[in-house]
Parts: C-alpha cells; structure tokens; sequence
C-alpha cells in the first residue's frame, strides 16, 4: 500500500475531478475502474493510481528476465505501450565491456 509522503496539514479533505467541458471520458474511467474494483469512485481512483506504479514496476522486472529473447521482450514492450497510458517503454542493451588480458 502507498504511503503518504504529505503531512497532515497538505493533504486536503477533497480532491475534485472535474468531468466537463471535454473530460467526460475521466467519468467513464472513474465508473470503470469502481466496477473493476468493485469500490466507490473515491477509492477505486485511488487503488488505480497505486496499481499504476505497480504495473510499472512489474513490466520492468519481466523485461529485465534474461531467459526472455530480444523478440519476445520487444513483443512485450509493445504491448505495455499499447495498454498503459503515459507509459513509454524503450528498450535498451546494456554492453559493457571489460578490460583484457593483454
């Protein structure tokens, strides 16, 4: 579970999401999210907003397995760029190279 960085006296008694003038997709988000969870709006945004680090986190531990090929971690990759929004995975080789014996 996240663990609030704020004090106290910086976190508000509400937060407003506003749902108009264009942003009526958030309500329908909102309204998916309370049925995937099965909660109220309020903590359905909130366990949303925790699993979407934890989702990071995880796609970045699967592409870092060294028994997945190149392919299939490129192939996963496109697929966490597809479904997670705001999320760009590139992959990258690490090469390292180490001195000689001569």
């Amino acid at each position: 579970m996240f663990t609030s960085m704020a004090t106290n006296d910086e976190i508000p008694g509400s937060v407003r999401i506003r749902t108009g003038d264009g942003n009526e997709w958030r309500y329908d988000a909102i309204e998916a999210a309370s049925r995937y969870y099965d909660a109220n709006r309020s903590d359905s945004v909130a366990y949303a907003c925790e699993d979407v680090t934890g989702a990071v986190a995880f796609v970045q531990d699967v592409l870092k397995r060294e028994d997945l090929t190149v392919a299939q971690r490129q192939e996963l990759a496109a697929l966490a760029n597809k479904h997670l929004r705001g999320v760009d995975v590139d992959l990258v080789d690490d090469v390292h190279v180490e001195p000689g014996d001569d």
